[in-house]
């Protein structure tokens, strides 16, 4: 099939996952593509479609400011599960303003090339400059925050795997307290919440099948 946030690009099947090359990541700002990517993003969850057809309707609803953070009810984001080659560890930060756990993320400014955000994040905050981003989406996930001197609003986030070399060693930005890695094991004891710890397992997963189909 073609894949709708990239025109022109046929997309083999939900079942196999591609990692994209830099030609594939420069920032659109057309919502009509998230429309479209969204429109294509299929789970077994059945949660998970409510979710998909929640920010379509976000998003046909607001399409002049879905993807900037000045849209008050809420907006768009784009998170990344940030795996080691090779082995089942991920990164976890300390986020500095909302106090607790989770995955690399944050606003994508306009640009409707939400993998190119998720990495864009991932890189920033991970301080690991060649990590590489695979389509589809992972994960859907709206969840409310309140960061100190901003009202309450939705996040709107859409996850991507993102894989690191073997042996990257991160560094955290002003963002976060402490980055680790971490197991699916040590989720419990951080105190991360449900969302991170569905984007953890369905992550893995995917970043399995890529290690398979590069083998």
């Amino acid at each position: 099939m073609t894949d709708p946030l990239f025109p022109g690009r046929e997309f083999p099947s939900d079942d196999a996952p591609v990692l994209l090359d830099s030609k594939l990541l420069e920032s659109t700002t057309d919502i009509g593509r998230v429309i479209g990517h969204l429109s294509q993003y299929q789970s077994s969850d059945s949660h998970q479609l409510v979710v998909r057809d929640e920010m379509i309707l976000f998003a046909e609803e607001h399409q002049e400011l879905a993807l900037h953070r000045s849209c008050e009810p809420g907006h768009f984001t784009a998170s990344a599960i940030v795996i080691e080659r090779g082995t089942d560890r991920f990164l976890v930060l300390f986020h500095t303003k909302l106090e607790k756990w989770l995955q690399p993320g944050g606003h994508v400014d306009g640009s409707s090339n939400l993998p190119a955000s998720a990495l864009r994040e991932a890189i920033e905050e991970t301080g690991i400059p060649d990590l590489e981003v695979a389509l589809p989406a992972v994960d859907l996930d709206i969840h409310e925050v309140r960061p100190p001197n901003e009202a309450p609003h939705l996040h709107y986030d859409i996850r991507f795997v993102v894989l690191a070399r073997n042996g990257a060693q991160p560094i955290r930005n002003h963002e976060s307290r402490e980055i680790r890695w971490v197991t699916l094991n040590d989720l419990d004891a951080l105190g991360c919440d449900e969302s991170v710890s569905r984007l953890a397992r369905r992550g893995l997963e995917l970043a399995r099948v890529l290690e398979d189909q590069n083998n």
